[in-house]
């Protein structure tokens, strides 16, 4: 039998390394999809380099066609996915005074609606028992007026997770967020390692006592 799959959505050398060694480390083999194609395929070596079986593909997850070929590649190299690991969103600084409306719709696109294409994408790859899960922050519940879009972003993946959850769930998929409550830094409670073990326990959490989001605050 293969070994399980996570696909990370975003994967950088931040949280998306974290999530793929603490997946890699329970046996899991890793998929990654980034927009930058050199430090894509630093990581990827970094993670083989390590004993962790490890394929990925450079795309701009915005581009909805691109984005759904790399992940069926994705899917049709390993012949499944277990884990469905969701991480992009968009950073502007911008308040509400002097976002524009297509700013705010560019980020929606990358932050929240790129979720869509990945599901859609990966759901014939995924069986009962498989994980979405998506990495949420505070931001939805108490934004920042100077980066008006990310809570935006946040606040409406959230939604978005759990349409997902309540759809997928009478196939045995279910999905979550993780809303981090605090700013990712190495060395704090919001290390990306910690958070990834948060990740890991909600993506490993049984049918039975499974909730659609995990306040985490270290």
């Amino acid at each position: 039998m293969s070994n399980p799959v996570i696909l990370v959505v975003g994967a950088g050398p931040g949280l998306g390394a974290a999530v793929a060694r603490r997946f890699g480390r329970e046996g899991y083999d890793a998929a990654l999809i980034g927009r930058d194609a050199d430090k894509l395929h630093e990581l990827g070596t970094t993670l083989q380099g390590e004993g962790i079986t490890t394929g990925w593909s450079a795309v701009d997850i915005t581009d909805s066609s691109a984005f759904t070929a790399a992940v069926t590649r994705l899917g049709e190299a390993t012949g499944r996915i277990d884990v469905l690991h969701f991480n992009p969103s968009a950073f502007r600084q911008k308040d509400p005074l002097t976002l524009s409306p297509d700013e705010l719709l560019d980020d929606l696109r990358l932050g929240v609606a790129s979720l869509l294409t990945a599901v859609q994408a990966a759901r014939p790859f995924m069986r009962a028992g498989g994980r979405v899960t998506a990495t949420g922050s505070l931001a939805a519940d108490e934004p920042w007026n100077e980066a008006a879009s990310l809570g935006t972003q946040k606040a409406a993946l959230r939604n978005l997770v759990l349409s997902i959850d309540t759809t997928l769930a009478p196939k045995g998929i279910r999905a979550a967020s993780l809303t981090v409550n605090g700013t990712l830094q190495a060395g704090t409670a919001f290390a990306p390692e910690r958070v990834a073990d948060a990740l890991f326990e909600l993506a490993s959490t049984a049918d039975s006592s499974w909730r659609p989001a995990l306040p985490y605050d270290g």
